[in-house]
């Protein structure tokens, strides 16, 4: 049966855009239904963790993605100048800012850089504050760049799903499709509809995150704060803040938030009446619902982002996790609707992504337990605080906020198999990450060997050759990366850190045969 779209995203925020450039990139003809006509402008997630900020430099987005910054800095900077012209004492991030764990600031002139985990990052090492709204901006403008079918405006109403596809109806007509996808957020309709179980813990907290005009800001405490009534955050931007009340869900979460609401919530919490809230700019409620489904796939039909897993969006992991979702399925997806998928290569989306969501609402739950107005959470947050201001303690939560930490569990023994790849300087000038722009795998030859390169012969478009040197990495021999940036399978040069003397002596090159296969199918040369 004829399809009208390889792919149907149900979804046009940060991921599902995200997933629909990764697939449109590999030739995969892609429409995106969005309920919304216009980009979301309610505030939301204001920073990208490393995982995310590599994914972008890897596809050429990083300078866009530093001018946005560039504003969060200056926005920053007003709010200083604000507090100061208000006679308020004035706020500044530690040395360094590092992230923070349930409010608790981690100072970055204690971290200890020369922890492998922040090995190598590259320029994306540099970019960090990028708000959702206006990242999704850039991804909607990279998105009609690379052909994407983006209908604003567009609510899927139902799906019936078959061995071949799948029928999509929605507020404007019928689709048929090869796969389904619900990047449709924590109150996914394509979630629901398919019948995906969704375990989990119920909320105990509502949330409001606000940008406001408001008088009597003087008297608030900048920063996170804590009080018997709750917890309470003060910018890091003009009218920005955030309340968090343990007195159990909202009664109705689609109910537009208003200025009577929020300032009760903010004089309730910071006990500061003087406080006047006089416009909302934009604002949204949360809450600490924690549920992830066992399996992102159920067929053609599979989950990406918040429509596989909620929590609180303490720690910002929410946007990154979603990214991170988009980045492990578009490429193979793409392999699965071009034919050369090897068996099994569309169950590692769930096998691989999984373990990091469960880690998420663990790390989210764990927050809000230490964020409660009780005199055990107090001490506990002591005793936190205490922690944090020692190098050991920091350099664990800084690794943990910035996702540094994650890895998948792949075959092979070398400490890079798994990671994100080193963005590796090469002797041509230039890095590992200008080679993974299109999308494709990446075979790089480090020793100029070429029984190495004839290993990948035959893959054509889906891995790329390339032979260099890297100065700075004389150890390794070569390496071969995903698509999605992940190391999957790298080998030392012979005679360097206890590596044998001839390349192959160990197998690696025999590992590297396996790696292609399990990541990229067989070579186009033996199938024919």
């Amino acid at each position: 049966m004829t399809h009208d779209a390889d792919v149907v995203v149900a979804g046009g925020g940060p991921v599902g855009l995200m997933l629909a450039c990764e697939l449109a990139l590999a030739d995969v003809s892609v429409v995106v239904l969005e309920r919304l006509t216009e980009v979301d402008t309610k505030i939301k997630a204001g920073a990208i963790n490393s995982p995310s900020a590599e994914a972008f430099y890897r596809r050429g987005m990083l300078p866009e993605l530093a001018e946005v910054q560039r504003g969060a800095i200056e926005k920053f900077g007003a709010f200083l100048r604000q507090r100061q012209t208000a006679g308020a004492a004035g706020v500044k991030l530690p040395p360094r800012f590092a992230g923070h764990f349930a409010g608790i600031m981690l100072r970055g002139d204690l971290l200890d850089t020369s922890d492998p985990d922040f090995d190598a990052p590259g320029p994306a090492g540099e970019v960090g504050l990028v708000p959702q709204e206006a990242l999704e901006r850039l991804l909607a403008d990279r998105a009609a760049e690379l052909g994407v079918d983006l209908r604003r405006g567009v609510t899927l109403t139902g799906f019936d799903a078959d061995e071949d596809g799948v029928h999509v109806h929605t507020s404007a007509g019928s689709l048929r499709t090869g796969w389904l996808v619900g990047c449709d957020g924590g109150r996914s309709t394509v979630r629901r509809l398919a019948g995906f179980p969704f375990p989990g813990t119920a909320p105990e907290i509502t949330g409001h995150q606000a940008l406001v005009e408001m008088t009597g800001s003087e008297e608030l405490g900048a920063g996170w704060n804590w009080t018997e009534t709750g917890t309470y955050a003060h910018g890091p931007m003009p009218g920005r803040i955030l309340t968090v009340e343990f007195d159990g869900p909202p009664a109705d979460r689609e109910a537009p938030v208003t200025a009577e609401e929020l300032e009760t919530s903010l004089r309730n919490v910071s006990g500061v009446e003087g406080v006047r809230i006089h416009k909302v700019l934009s604002a949204t409620r949360f809450t600490d619902n924690a549920r992830q489904v066992p399996d992102y796939r159920a067929g053609r039909v599979l989950l990406a982002g918040d429509a596989a897993h909620v929590h609180s969006p303490f720690g910002g992991q929410g946007l990154n996790l979603g990214l991170g979702d988009a980045m492990n399925l578009g490429w193979k997806l793409a392999a699965t609707v071009r034919g050369w998928a090897p068996e099994g290569l569309l169950d590692t989306y769930t096998a691989e992504r999984h373990p990091i969501g469960a880690w998420v609402l663990q790390w989210t739950r764990a927050q809000v337990a230490l964020m409660r107005p009780e005199p055990h959470a107090r001490a506990l947050r002591e005793v936190i605080a205490e922690l944090t201001g020692t190098v050991a303690a920091t350099t664990f939560f800084a690794k943990k906020i910035s996702g540094v930490w994650q890895r998948y569990e792949l075959p092979g023994d070398h400490p890079l198999t798994g990671r994100s790849a080193p963005d590796l300087e090469l002797s041509d000038g230039s890095r590992l990450a200008d080679h993974l722009r299109g999308g494709q795998g990446l075979l790089l030859d480090l020793a100029d060997d070429a029984d190495l390169r004839g290993r990948a012969a035959g893959y054509g478009d889906r891995v790329r050759l390339l032979t260099a040197g890297c100065p700075k990495r004389p150890d390794l021999a070569g390496i071969l990366v995903r698509p999605d940036g992940c190391t999957a399978w790298a080998a030392d040069a012979p005679g360097s850190g206890g590596a044998p003397d001839e390349l192959d002596e160990l197998d690696e090159l025999d590992e590297l045969d396996v790696a292609l296969g399990q990541w990229f199918g067989t070579p186009a040369a033996a199938a024919a």
